[in-house]
């Protein structure tokens, strides 16, 4: 599939198999996640993988947002490794997340595991339940999995807004 057409038909998976996603495939996930480019390649991203039943479990107190996926990664980056831009001291960290998970999810179609990104969690009970450090800011929550058989996108999903809003060229 080329990649126009990967990120054509890949959509937010809310419905799943129970089948469990094998170490294999997840190994090679994060090797796309290592792949994505960085501030500077500082690669400030920490990836919990949480797959175990009793973790799962754990997830399922911080978010409603989980699907019943047999797979979930926490995005995070380190507080004190993202590259800082110098004009105006913005971080790149929360960006470089993103770019990750996105590198994750649009991999994890190709390879047909579905995805979706959560925003919805509470980032204090996800440090409490995972014994996530203070130096680690959670951004991102990609619940995973096999898309079950009824899986369809969201009546949404085909909505966009026209180009001419969310596009200019040469300035504003």
């Amino acid at each position: 599939m080329n990649f126009y057409d990967l990120a054509k038909s890949r959509y937010s998976v809310r419905s799943y198999q129970p089948k469990k996603v094998s170490r294999e495939e997840i190994d090679k996930l994060l090797e796309l996640a290592h792949l994505a480019p960085t501030g500077c390649n500082f690669q400030p991203q920490r990836i919990l993988v949480i797959e175990e039943e009793a973790s799962l479990a754990k997830l399922k107190e911080c978010t409603k947002s989980h699907f019943n996926a047999p797979l979930a990664m926490l995005i995070c980056y380190h507080k004190e490794e993202g590259w800082t831009r110098r004009y105006d001291g913005a971080i790149s960290a929360p960006v470089d997340c993103s770019i990750v998970t996105t590198h994750i999810m649009l991999g994890a179609w190709e390879m047909g595991i579905g995805s979706c990104w959560v925003m919805s969690f509470d980032p204090q009970k996800m440090r409490e339940n995972f014994n996530i450090p203070a130096e680690l800011e959670p951004v991102a929550l990609l619940v995973m999995g096999y898309p079950s058989e009824d899986s369809v996108p969201n009546p949404r999903h085909e909505e966009t807004r026209p180009m001419e809003d969310v596009v200019r060229y040469n300035c504003f």
